[in-house]
């Protein structure tokens, strides 16, 4: 029966990506955690919010809060680094301390399993794809996609700090 199989894919914990070391990282180990999921990239414009992550990951970790990093090089090709050098941006440039993943691809033929599911496998007003670096999806602590936003909004803003917050309410 075909339900059982379309259970096993109801949410982000059935995904493991390599870390940005090339380590397997399962979502599964942030299972409990209000999870922000975001396509980075070091060369676009909206890079800046690198800074803005990293200070809301500072701000709500302790309450289990995490934002986890997927560099994509599908967008004007403004991820040509390696993950080395990614990860020597992150660090370097923006004190990252969030977990970034190996370099992924969000879209296309040779899309991402995990990109796939948060692009076609959610809820309508958060499924379609990826427009973008720097789209985020939240995910409350069962590891459901609750919301998304474009990247335009910053991770800062009001409307995203707002549902984090609501998120994070036991």
């Amino acid at each position: 029966m075909m339900a059982g199989s379309l259970f096993a894919l109801a949410n982000i914990y059935t995904f493991t990506l390599n870390s940005i070391d090339g380590k397997p990282a399962p979502l599964a180990d942030y299972k409990g955690k209000v999870v922000l999921v975001v396509n980075v990239a070091s060369q676009c414009g909206y890079t800046p919010q690198y800074s803005a992550l990293e200070s809301i990951f500072e701000k709500y970790k302790d309450q289990g809060f995490v934002i986890l990093g997927f560099p994509a090089n599908n967008f004007g090709a403004q991820e040509p680094g390696t993950n080395e050098e990614i990860k020597t941006f992150c660090t370097r440039k923006y004190n990252v301390t969030f977990p970034i993943y190996a370099k992924i691809s969000v879209k296309g033929p040779d899309q991402a399993p995990l990109y796939s599911y948060l692009t076609k496998d959610t809820a309508p007003g958060i499924r379609g794809d990826i427009k973008w670096n720097f789209t985020k999806f939240l995910v409350d602590r069962n590891g459901n996609v609750v919301q998304r936003f474009e990247p335009a909004v910053t991770p800062d803003s009001k409307e995203v700090i707002s549902a984090i917050e609501k998120q994070l309410k036991p």
